[in-house]
């Protein structure tokens, strides 16, 4: 057992994000994932709540490095102005190329980031989620696309098939596309 006051400091970090009691769930992902062909940009069409982005145009682009590792470049327009920040995405499991690690701090751990679908050329559905001692979890998920917009029968999709793999999209919220470059 943890002293309640740990939970007390956690809880404000996740206010904004969703989170669930009990550990994560365990979604399928992408069967033969080919990370050649997912690299490149991707723009984010919905998503669970994440404090880290509050802004509008949010996308992501993704390419190689020389030594294996995946740079990551996410943008958004946030207070007139766009914002990136550069991470790194890692394969977690050489058995399973579509459950990859990020991370966008030399000191900070790398999190999960599981492709469960894609297309490559249209859509793609991401999660991610982290356990709080087993005790409750956080999620992120997006819906993302090779276009700023995708159509509302793709995204509905995209959004049953989170539901169907257990992870609740009552949160999730459309991100503005709208006027971006």
């Amino acid at each position: 057992m943890f002293p309640v006051s740990w939970l007390l400091l956690i809880l404000p970090l996740v206010a904004t994000q969703t989170y669930h009691w009990g550990p994560c769930p365990n979604p399928s992902v992408q069967p033969n994932f080919n990370l050649q062909k997912y690299l490149g940009t991707w723009y984010e069409i919905a998503k669970l709540p994440a404090p880290f982005e509050r802004g509008k145009c949010n996308q992501a682009d993704y390419s190689l490095r020389g030594d294996g590792t995946i740079r990551v470049l996410n943008s958004q327009f946030y207070k007139e102005k766009v914002r990136t920040v550069e991470g790194t995405a890692v394969v977690q499991e050489p058995n399973n190329l579509a459950k990859l690690g990020v991370s966008f701090s030399y000191f900070a751990p790398y999190s999960p980031y599981w492709v469960v679908s894609t297309d490559y050329v249209s859509g793609a559905v991401v999660y991610s989620c982290t356990d709080v001692f087993r005790i409750f979890h956080v999620d992120y998920a997006w819906i993302l696309g090779r276009s700023r917009f995708l159509p509302v029968d793709t995204v509905e999709y995209a959004r049953q098939l989170l539901a169907k793999e257990n992870i609740d999209t009552f949160l999730m919220s459309v991100t503005d596309q709208t006027g971006c470059d």
